[in-house]
C-alpha cells in the first residue's frame, strides 16, 4: 500500500545542524510550556518539534553508525609486522 507524503514543513526549513535542532527544539519547548500561546500555534510548534526530533534521532543514529564503523576499524588485533 502506496504511503502519503508526510505534510512536514519543506526541507528548506531542516535545521541547519543538530545543534541549531536542540536549540530550536529547546526555545519551542520553553514557549508551548509557558502557557501563553493560542491553541494553533500549540499545534504548529508541536508539529515543528516532531519534526526537529525526528531530525535529531536521525543525526544521532547516523553518528552512532559512523562510530561503529571506526571501532569495527580501530579494534582489529595489531600485529608487529
Amino acid at each position: 500500500m502506496p504511503r502519503a507524503a508526510p505534510s512536514a514543513a519543506p526541507a528548506a526549513d531542516a535545521p541547519a545542524s543538530y545543534e541549531a535542532a536542540l536549540t530550536e527544539l529547546d526555545a519551542l519547548v520553553q514557549a508551548m510550556e509557558g502557557g501563553q500561546l493560542p491553541l494553533d500555534k500549540l499545534l504548529e510548534g508541536y508539529r515543528r518539534g516532531a519534526l526537529l526530533l525526528d531530525f535529531c534521532r536521525e543525526r544521532l543514529a547516523s553518528v552512532e553508525t559512523q562510530v561503529k564503523v571506526l571501532e569495527e576499524g580501530l579494534q582489529k588485533p595489531w600485529t608487529n609486522a
